[in-house]
Parts: structure tokens; sequence; C-alpha cells
């Protein structure tokens, strides 16, 4: 991936430059996965524009049906070129009728269609004279993107915490009474004194004594912000295990068999009976592939039989873990819905879980 970093006076943006061809698909599950929006971007001189029922080219379905498979809130489609075609007026409205009508049939969530010229830079950052070159009034692409909503915290789940870094021997001793602070990232819901927790694999439960912020200042901490926590007793916690909520309802239950989509990442095939790392917040299992269900079209998301899934294939496969991990579907939480697959021997990074 190549990631390009800006800011306005508005906000700041990382932007995820995805390449469009089929054979990148793995760049783009990758670019997407833990995105708040998508600029698709579509090519006017590509298109039969002069046409009023054309059809889109291949790689903007396939984008689309990806970004509502891993779920970006907010898609944008920003028709260039216009300055290459005859009749720009004709083109943005021929094209932009397209994409509506394929946007409603797929399900995509389609915040703006906009009109530009990346080459002059017509409505990309300013709006000028030539911005009514096709007929367009709207905002121009950046405000656009200054407007979007980031992709809300989960803190309406149960609190789940991935522990990232055990102090031992706190230097804050005066906060936290000498305990040891454990540091990592609140996942969902959140976490304030006096709450009950349960350590996961280990099963033992504690209350929760103190939490501390980023800077070390005691106050309860929500999802999507990192805490420091210190338990009430000296209970075996290590970098890997994971804090939860004593849940009667049974919503943070382990379990060894998940069934995902993988987007699979590496050069060798998958199939099944192989082994690997299977890589959940900061804990590692060995995981074993049961079972290839089917396989995706990335063209239109249909479920085709498969007993393998090739270099940038997208399929929903079967798993048995080692150890029980609490998961929940990547459709209810991204944090506790994903994980990534990991090759034994090579150490490369093999696949991108997406739990059903």
């Amino acid at each position: 991936m190549a990631y390009r970093y800006f800011s306005t006076e508005a906000r700041k943006f990382i932007i995820g430059d995805a390449p469009g061809h089929e054979q990148y698909t793995r760049n783009m599950v990758t670019a997407a996965s833990s995105a708040d929006a998508a600029v698709v971007l579509v090519d006017a001189t590509k298109l039969a524009w002069q046409d009023a029922d054309l059809p889109l080219l291949p790689q903007t379905r396939r984008h689309s049906l990806l970004l509502k498979l891993l779920r970006v809130p907010s898609v944008v489609f920003a028709i260039n070129k216009l300055d290459a075609v005859s009749d720009s007026t004709t083109a943005f409205a021929h094209i932009s009728a397209a994409l509506e009508q394929f946007a409603r049939q797929a399900g995509v969530p389609v915040t703006a269609i906009v009109p530009i010229s990346a080459l002059k830079g017509w409505n990309v950052v300013d709006a000028s004279a030539q911005a009514q070159w096709c007929g367009y009034e709207g905002p121009t692409l950046l405000e656009i993107l200054e407007r979007l909503p980031v992709t809300a915290a989960e803190t309406t789940l149960p609190f789940a915490f991935a522990v990232q870094w055990v102090e031992k021997f706190s230097s804050s001793s005066d906060t936290s009474q000498g305990r040891r602070v454990f540091w990592g990232r609140v996942a969902t819901g959140g976490v304030q004194p006096g709450q009950q927790v349960r350590i996961m694999p280990n099963g033992q439960t504690a209350t929760v004594a103190q939490v501390l912020n980023h800077v070390r200042t005691p106050q309860a901490v929500l999802a999507g912000h990192s805490a420091g926590i210190v338990l009430d007793r000296e209970v075996d916690v290590s970098r890997g295990d994971w804090l939860l909520a004593v849940d009667e309802t049974g919503t943070l239950n382990g379990s060894r068999d998940i069934q995902a989509t993988v987007a699979w990442l590496d050069d060798e095939t998958l199939v099944p009976g192989r082994v690997y790392w299977a890589l959940h917040g900061h804990r590692w299992v060995k995981a074993k592939i049961k079972r290839i269900v089917h396989r995706l079209d990335i063209h239109t998301l249909a479920e085709d039989n498969a007993t393998q899934l090739e270099p940038n294939a997208i399929g929903h496969i079967e798993l048995t873990l080692q150890e029980p991990l609490v998961t929940l579907p990547f459709a209810q939480s991204r944090a506790l819905g994903s994980l990534v697959l990991v090759d034994t021997a090579s150490h490369k990074t093999s696949g991108a879980l997406l739990v059903n």
C-alpha cells in the first residue's frame, strides 16, 4: 500500500492509494479494511458515455462491492477526465445515472458523485469557472471529504480490551498503588473503576481498581482510546490476553470454530488442512483450515463452489483454532471480528479474515 498524508484547516487525512486492477485485489482489501471513507475513481474516457444505459467497468463494480463487504460507511464516486470528452454535461449525467442504478441494486452506500479533472485540478480542491463545465453546482471533492463522518467507536458493545504491554514495575506507582498496569486500546465498550472483568483465556475474574488514560490521568476510557488498567488483585495477565466484560448474555463467549470471509493475500494457494498462525488483537493461536465453503465472484459477490483459493481470491472458509478466541461478526464489530493469518514458516501475512 502507498499511504499519503495531508491536512487542511478542517481535518487531517490519511489516503491509502489502492491499485485498481484485479490482480491487486488484496491491496484494495488492505486499504478498505480500516477506512472511514472511500473515493472510487471512474474514468469517463473508458466508458460509452454517449449511451444513457452505459455499462460500468468491471473494476468499478468490483471495488464498490468490496467496499460494501468491508463495511466502509461512506463511498464517493469521482468521475474523472471529464475535460477529455466532447460533451461533459451528457457524460456526467449518463455516468452518474449508471452509478446510482448500480448502487441501488447492490446496496452500496453512496455519499456523493462528483465530477473532476485531476489533470487540471477542476473541482478537486477549489471550485472555479470551469466547475460549470458539466452542469455541476455541488461541493468540490475536498469539501465532500471534509464533511464526511468518521467511523463511530464501538462503545455500545460489551467491554473488550487486548493487552498490548504489561508495566510490571510502574513508574506511576502513586496512581497504580504499586500494582501492574495493563496497557492497550479499548476495542469495544468502555472501562471504569469498579467494573468486573474476565481474563481470557484463563477465565479468572477481577475488579478494575483504576483506569489511566494515555497521559496517565485517572479517568474512564471508551472504545477507540488507549488505556492503562489496574486490577484490584494480582492475576496472571500477559501480552495477548483479553480483558472482557463479565457478560451474562453470552455475547463474548470464546470459540475454537470460526466461519469467516477470507481475502487471500499469499502467493501460495489456500487449501484445506493447512495450519497458520492467527493473530487476533495481540494474541497468536494456531489455526487449521477446516473447509473452503465458497469462492466469491468479486464482480457480483455470487458464491461459487471451490476447493482452494488462489492469490487475490475472496471466499468463505471454516477454521479450527488451537485455543478459543472471543470474536464477534465483522458486521457487528470491526475490532473483534477481524483476524490475520500468518504463514508459520515464512512469517508472511497470508490472509485477512472477517468473522461471519
